[in-house]
């Protein structure tokens, strides 16, 4: 077993490293112009070990000589598909490419054994690949866009390019406006309109660079580059090795979802195309049924409708406010009488209903004036949430501290505050201890 598994080593130009099994023969790529081949398995690869062989059920990496699986890079992921033959089938979830350039077809089998030197028919998924290929051409679209709208300051970071959507970072130092987005998405849908042929042509770097190619900085390029030109007046040249639509009406249609920034100096958009965009529209135009539904409104009047309703519910919210001041002022009038004389000083320690942390503090300073002489513990409850108030009249305030006063019942509720001698603030969370906090602030008199 050793002296064959040596063999199939040499055969195959493989050594072991640490990490796993380096391949040095490159996988011929044959994926621009066939989603299918022949070819020969070159090695398998199964738990970081070269083996000779797979069963079914196993996980493994399968290699060939040629392949018309396109291998991860460039911010594009690989294809995904089926490497069979009469006997066997080898699902790929993934494609992966080492720095050889031999390309690993990740998987399982799922039927037969696969073996070293069989011949297999590689399989692209098509309707994966071709929902990868929209969004690639999308994106160079979207980044010739960006400079035209923005500026030619603007550089690729990143991207990603599955077959769900696409995901463009680029160097911009402000947020994209919505005017501008709005934009740049026109500018990219009327391009795809254009149904214009995407050509392709191979020719050495300094060709390119002289017919306006875009590369990417930091990216290593050989002798030979693929440079992509799409639109009327040449309007995207980039590099570029990733698969793409023959035709842009192919994209069919290009949607932006979202458009933010990850980094000092860089945005991001996401967007997407095709039936994916479509379906985006649709539950945007659902979502907008529903809301003119609930408004009993149409679409066409529905967002001057929820303006309408808006401006209603701040005038209901004004209104709201005021008959809370109100209700507090009633209530100081009341609570007057709730105060008790506690060795020569008048305490008045109680809930008030229905305001918030603010009215206490307005009902605390009319409490004051109203008492003359006092120290005044005021609380609101809302659910688990407790407001606290403590007032102390100036003439008090060198025997008790506001802040003080506070924190001994804020303490008993899971609470804290502070604040001034004559005026406190804080609040707690327990408030079903409330009641016995208040109770003990006659106590400290």
């Amino acid at each position: 077993m050793t002296q064959q598994r040596d063999r199939a080593r040499q055969a195959g130009g493989f050594k072991a490293i640490q990490k796993g099994v380096a391949i040095s023969e490159m996988t011929e790529f044959v994926g621009y112009t066939q989603l299918k081949n022949a070819s020969t398995v070159q090695a398998i690869i199964k738990q970081g070990e070269l083996v000779e062989r797979i069963d079914a059920g196993d996980n493994a990496i399968v290699v060939l000589a040629s392949s018309s699986f396109y291998a991860e890079s460039g911010g594009q992921v690989g294809d995904s598909g089926a490497l069979s033959n009469a006997n066997v089938d080898f699902a790929v979830g993934n494609t992966q490419k080492q720095k050889s350039g031999a390309f690993e077809h990740h998987g399982v089998l799922s039927k037969g054994v696969l073996k070293v030197g069989d011949v297999v028919e590689a399989n692209v998924d098509k309707n994966i690949r071709k929902r990868i290929a929209r969004n690639h051409s999308a994106t160079h679209l979207l980044h010739a866009a960006l400079r035209t709208v923005l500026g030619e300051t603007v550089t690729q970071k990143g991207s990603l390019v599955d077959g769900e959507k696409l995901r463009f970072d680029f160097s911009h130092d402000e947020v994209v406006a919505k005017p501008e987005l709005e934009k740049i998405e026109s500018m990219v849908n009327r391009k795809i309109l254009g149904n214009t042929k995407v050509h392709t042509d191979i020719t050495d770097i300094d060709s390119a660079k002289k017919k306006g190619a875009m590369a990417l900085f930091g990216e290593k390029y050989g002798d030979t580059v693929r440079v992509l030109t799409m639109g009327k007046n040449d309007f995207s040249v980039e590099l570029c090795g990733g698969t793409h639509v023959n035709q842009l009406g192919d994209i069919g249609l290009f949607r932006i979802t979202s458009e933010g920034g990850i980094s000092s100096g860089v945005r991001r958009i996401e967007a997407l195309t095709g039936y994916d965009a479509y379906q985006f529209d649709n539950q945007t135009q659902n979502n907008l049924s529903e809301i003119a539904q609930m408004t009993k409104s149409n679409n066409a009047q529905v967002v001057e409708k929820v303006a309408q309703l808006l401006k209603q519910q701040k005038q209901l919210e004004k209104q709201i406010i005021s008959f809370q001041k109100q209700l507090a002022s009633n209530q100081g009038d009341d609570l007057v009488n709730q105060a008790q004389q506690v060795n020569g000083v008048k305490v008045l320690a109680t809930v008030v209903e229905g305001v918030n942390g603010k009215d206490l503090r307005d009902i605390a300073d009319k409490l004051k004036d109203k008492l003359g002489t006092a120290v005044i513990v005021l609380a609101a409850v809302n659910g688990d949430k407790i407001s606290l108030v403590s007032a102390v009249t100036k003439d008090l305030t060198d025997k008790y501290q506001a802040g003080k006063i506070l924190n001994h019942v804020a303490t008993q509720v899971g609470g804290k505050g502070g604040g001034r001698p004559d005026m406190a603030q804080g609040g707690g969370t327990q408030p079903e201890n409330l009641e016995l906090a208040l109770t003990s602030v006659s106590g400290l008199i």
